[in-house]
Formats: C-alpha cells, sequence, structure tokens
C-alpha cells in the first residue's frame, strides 16, 4: 500500500467528520454526531462528508511536514503554475514561499515530506480518496435521490478536477504524450493493506477524469446548488472543459465552457480585488468566514503587498513585456503600476493590485481574517476558452465575435477584426499576428495570477524565455535548464520518494531536463508491464 494514499486515507476519515452545510455559510467545525464508522449510512453525512472534502481546498499546512505557507489548495497551486512561467515576476526571495518553484529549485527535494512534489501528490491524492470513501455509499446511502445524486456529483467532479491536475503536474502535456506514463488512477475507497497501482498513461487518466466529469454532469443536472463552494452543473462543465482543453479535444471544450459562461456574467469593474465569491463573474470558490480565516499562509497575503510580509517582501509583478501589451484604454492596466520598490528609491517593475484584500481602509490591510475568499473559477475563462476553441474548429468569424464582445468589457472599442491563423510561435514571445496568438494574450492578461501559466506554456507546445529587461532578477534567468524545449520535463515534478519505495510499480520522472536511466515516461520502464 503506498504511503501517501495512507496517509490520505487517514486524512479523509479525518476530515470525514465535518459538520453539513448551510445555504447561508459552509459550516466546517469539526462534531461528533456522526461517528465515521457510520457517516455515509445517510445522505445527512453525506453531507459532512463532502464539505470535509471542500474543506480540503482552502485549510492550509496539512499537506506537508513543513513549508506550510504556500501550501494552502488550488489558488497556492496556481500561483506555483504561474511563477513557473514567464508573465510572473517575483521581485525578491523574501521568506521563501514560492521561490523555489520560481528558481525551478524543488524537483530534487522529493525526499522530502516539506517540498512541492510531496505536498501536491498528497493534496491530490487525499481529495481522491476524501470523495472514493463517499462515492462507495453511492448504492445504499439512505435520503432523497436528489440529495444522493447531488453529493455523488459534487464527488464525481472533485476526482475528475483532481485526476486532471495531478496528471498536469505529474506527466507531460496530453496531446502528442498520450501513452505516455501519467499518474496512478484510484477510484476504490485505499486501506492498510492495498497494493499501490502503477502509473496509468495520459489516455487512461484523462479517460477516466473525463469518465468522472460526464457522471457529475449528469447526476447535477437540474439541481440547485447549496453553496458558492459546491459544484453544480455549471462548474463541472467548466471543469470538463479546462480536461478537454487540454486534451486538445476542442469541440468538447467548446461545448462545456459555453454551457459553463451560463453561471455567471461578465463584469466591467476589475478594480475590486478579486476577493469576494459574491461577484457575479464567479463561478466557482470558496467563502471565507472570520472563524475560518487565517493571516500569512493564504493567497492574498502573498500578493497584497499592503499586507506586509510576503506580499511586500517578494512582490508579484507583471512583466515589461506582457503589461505593455495591455492597451492605456483597458480597464485591466490597472492591475499593475510601475513602482518604486527598491529602499534606494529604484524603479523596479510593475508590482500588481489585481488581487487586494477586501477589508482596507486606504493602504492598509484592517481584517486578513474576511475579505479574502478564495476564486476557483471565473466566467472570462470559460469565454476565451470558447473563443479558442471556435478559432480552432476553423470558426475565425465566430471567434473574432467572441473575443470582440468579450473585450467591450475591459477595453472599449477594441477588435480583433484584422487577426487570422493559428500560428503560434515557437517562444511564447516569437509573434506571429495571429488570431489564435491574440486569443492566447488576452487569456495571458485576463487570466494573470488565477490559472497556472504554465500549464497553458506545456498544453501550447511552446517554450518560453525570461530574460532581466522583461523584470525578471538575474537568479531567475533559468539558464541551466531547457523551458524553451516543449518536450522538457522541466515542467513535470518528480514523484515523491516515499511513493517510489511504498510502491515497487512506481516510475520516477526525471530530476533533469530529458529522461535518463531508468527515469521518465516510458511506458517500457513500468514495471507493471513485465508482469
Amino acid at each position: 500500500m503506498k504511503k501517501i494514499i495512507l496517509l490520505a486515507a487517514a486524512s479523509a476519515l479525518a476530515v470525514l467528520s465535518l459538520t453539513s452545510c448551510s445555504k447561508d455559510a459552509l459550516n466546517t467545525s469539526p462534531t461528533d454526531a456522526v461517528s465515521s464508522s457510520t457517516l455515509l449510512e445517510t445522505t445527512e453525512g453525506g453531507y459532512q462528508a463532502l464539505n470535509g472534502a471542500l474543506r480540503w481546498f482552502y485549510i492550509w499546512g496539512q499537506t506537508t511536514g513543513f513549508n506550510f505557507h504556500q501550501s494552502f489548495g488550488p489558488q497556492g497551486y496556481a500561483l506555483m503554475a504561474d511563477v513557473m512561467g514567464e508573465d510572473m515576476i517575483m521581485s525578491a526571495q523574501g521568506s521563501g514561499w514560492f521561490w523555489n518553484d520560481y528558481i525551478y529549485g524543488v524537483k530534487p527535494y522529493y525526499t522530502n515530506d516539506g517540498w512541492r512534489p510531496y505536498d501536491c501528490w498528497n493534496f491530490y491524492y487525499t481529495l481522491i480518496s476524501l470523495v472514493n470513501y463517499i462515492l462507495d455509499a453511492k448504492d445504499t446511502m439512505e435520503g432523497s435521490q436528489a440529495d444522493v445524486n447531488y453529493i455523488m456529483g459534487n464527488s464525481y467532479a472533485l476526482r475528475a478536477y483532481a485526476l486532471h491536475y495531478l496528471a498536469m503536474t505529474y506527466a507531460r502535456t496530453y496531446e502528442g504524450h498520450e501513452d505516455r506514463l501519467s499518474v496512478p488512477i484510484y477510484t476504490e475507497p485505499t486501506v492498510a493493506g492495498t497494493p499501490g497501482n502503477p502509473r496509468a498513461t495520459n489516455r487512461e487518466v484523462y479517460a477516466q477524469a473525463m469518465s468522472d466529469i460526464d457522471s457529475a454532469i449528469v447526476l447535477l443536472d437540474g439541481l440547485s446548488r447549496q453553496h458558492i463552494s459546491h459544484i453544480d452543473t455549471y462548474v463541472a462543465n467548466g471543469i470538463k472543459a479546462r480536461i478537454a482543453l487540454h486534451m486538445a479535444d476542442y469541440q468538447t471544450a467548446l461545448d462545456a465552457a459555453r454551457i459553463a459562461a451560463q453561471g455567471g456574467q461578465v463584469i466591467d469593474d476589475v478594480t475590486s480585488g478579486y476577493n469576494s465569491v459574491g461577484a457575479d463573474d464567479v463561478l466557482w470558490g470558496a467563502e471565507i468566514i472570520s472563524s475560518q480565516g487565517t493571516t500569512n499562509p493564504q493567497f492574498l497575503a502573498h500578493m497584497d503587498p499592503d499586507f506586509g510580509g510576503y506580499g511586500a517582501s517578494a512582490r508579484k509583478c507583471a512583466t515589461s513585456w506582457l503589461y505593455n501589451k495591455v492597451a492605456n484604454n483597458d480597464r485591466r492596466k490597472a492591475w499593475w503600476n510601475y513602482e518604486a520598490i527598491n529602499e534606494d528609491g529604484t524603479v523596479f517593475g510593475y508590482q500588481q493590485w489585481k488581487f487586494q484584500f477586501g477589508n482596507k481602509q486606504g493602504h492598509e490591510v484592517t481584517d486578513p481574517m474576511t475579505g479574502a475568499d478564495q476564486i476557483f473559477m471565473r466566467v472570462p475563462e470559460m469565454i476565451l476558452t470558447i473563443a479558442e476553441c471556435q478559432a480552432r474548429l476553423n470558426d475565425e468569424a465566430g471567434a473574432k465575435a467572441t473575443l470582440n464582445d468579450f473585450m467591450q468589457h475591459r477595453q472599449p472599442g477594441y477588435s480583433c477584426d484584422d487577426k487570422h491563423g493559428l500560428d503560434l510561435g515557437a517562444l511564447t514571445t516569437d509573434e506571429t499576428g495571429s488570431l489564435l496568438e491574440e486569443i492566447i494574450l488576452q487569456r495571458r492578461i485576463e487570466l494573470w495570477g488565477e490559472y497556472g501559466r504554465v500549464y497553458d506554456i506545456k498544453r501550447l507546445h511552446q517554450g518560453f524565455v525570461r530574460t532581466q529587461e522583461m523584470g525578471h532578477p538575474i537568479t531567475a534567468l533559468l539558464t541551466n535548464i531547457h523551458v524553451d524545449d516543449p518536450e522538457t520535463f522541466d515542467w513535470v515534478l518528480t514523484i515523491p520518494q516515499v511513493e517510489i519505495d511504498a510502491n515497487p510499480l512506481m516510475v520516477q520522472n526525471p530530476l533533469g531536463s530529458y529522461a535518463e536511466g531508468n527515469t521518465g515516461d516510458d511506458p517500457a520502464l513500468n514495471p507493471a508491464s513485465a508482469q
């Protein structure tokens, strides 16, 4: 039995004792009202279990032995994947959080339980373990069928979500690597003595993820969401759109994104700080109430320099390259400001103001425990997915209309009518002038800081470079690795050593940029293939 799956199972049993939700607030305080052995016999316990799984999305310090302050769920992993790209700058090491992600220094620490390889693996497999307990009760849980469907629909969607992000983190991108090794699949509850599974292929992992998300969509059809942190049919379709887009299944992604986009609307005010799940463009997020809030270990503490600490000592800035692509009349220009950051007054770069605490008086954060909701999905992502898929499916007119309509909310008078074609440069800064490039550019601007830039770089089969002219510190130029090569393993995390030790069927990812020895994603390396 895999050690981390055992840890996930233990975490699952602990989290499954959390209480049920109400429509006003997601109450996840511990309770002894229902024992873990009987928790999943009824839908009342099923809701408690579901809320425990969803609490996993925003509690911090549960996935690693230390380095807790950079491990706080999806927004933490989105920030990880953003600083791994080219569009976000960390001005300095600060307290160290996310710095090793930024300089690609985490892969050698796969032997340690306090670093990113262990952290991500433990997070997603714990989530899978949690929902596998719930799904195992789908035929026996007592209660109304609508409630059973709601609980199981959410659980299928969460498993699909976890598999997708595991594959994006621990495997090379789907297209072109369909039959290369990805991550293990678990669809049953894991207990002591359960053998570890081998790494499945990307094709197998994504087939399972797509099957799960389709099951979720069927079960959630016609059901009203009870809380913004839960998944409804719109969010489930949003997850499906993400999965299909990564697979380059553009028709499926288009159809799903169109449904997802109906769950909210684009807003014109982009200066409110992206800190409230009550915004009309938010499809999915975690409402953080005071009793569940925290100070340092949260997304906005790393982003908002007015908070002091992490946000001030390791400032998150846009590159000059990206900033200069934002038109002067684009409302998003206010997301960054050219500031004198260093104590000597030296102008450093484009400090971000997109993400700010909601409770501020001027430039003072008055209450970091609230005004800091976590946002996992917004309508603009779905609209930009629609535009990209239309372009790729040879509906150029439709893609232009979609992008032009969206951009009126950002840059009045915008038009992409002079753009044509699907060409992308070998590097993300190699410009072709194509329509697809323009759509991707607007995606880079709109989703800066909230999606995970390196995930897109991988699926688009591009490489990138960092330069001092862009604003990157000299220590972060990545001259010793090969992020200019789409085939690199630099974007693929190493698998935790405890997993390797406990599971004889496991194959390690390369420590460097390319496969060597007995590491890599060649199915021939899989011990299971010899059995």
